[in-house]
């Protein structure tokens, strides 16, 4: 199994930037392919960005793309996630999630590992 814990999370003004982290301890990290999710309150979970267990491939839900990017650093066992320009309606609890494979993918269904979840919030 992999253990994974957000870090990151806080208030920002609207226009801002924060830089999330998923650090990650059991096994082998490079074995995971690893997805940012969130969840806004009285919403359902939805993808964020993934990124593939190698780091080449990456994906992200059209709303993220050119502001949010994903990386990941398997020598320090930690994925990030740099959100910039961000929007009152990107407020929410980011959560980071594993599944043992090389690519990552949308549905939250296919990972089976989670964080805790690191709550952000975007003020006007």
């Amino acid at each position: 199994q992999v253990q994974l814990l957000e870090s990151g999370g806080g208030l920002v003004q609207a226009g801002g930037s924060l830089r999330l982290s998923c650090a990650a301890s059991g096994r082998t990290f490079s074995w995971y392919a690893v997805g940012w999710f969130r969840q806004a309150p009285g919403k359902e979970r939805e993808f964020v960005a993934g990124i593939s267990r190698g780091g080449s491939q990456t994906t992200y839900a059209d709303s993220m793309k050119g502001r949010f990017t994903i990386s990941r650093d398997n020598a320090k066992n930690t994925a990030f996630l740099q959100m910039n320009s961000l929007k009152p309606e990107d407020t929410a609890v980011y959560y980071c999630a594993a599944r043992e494979a090389i690519v990552a993918t949308a549905p939250a269904n296919e990972y089976a590992y989670w964080g805790q979840g690191t709550q952000v919030t975007v003020s006007t």
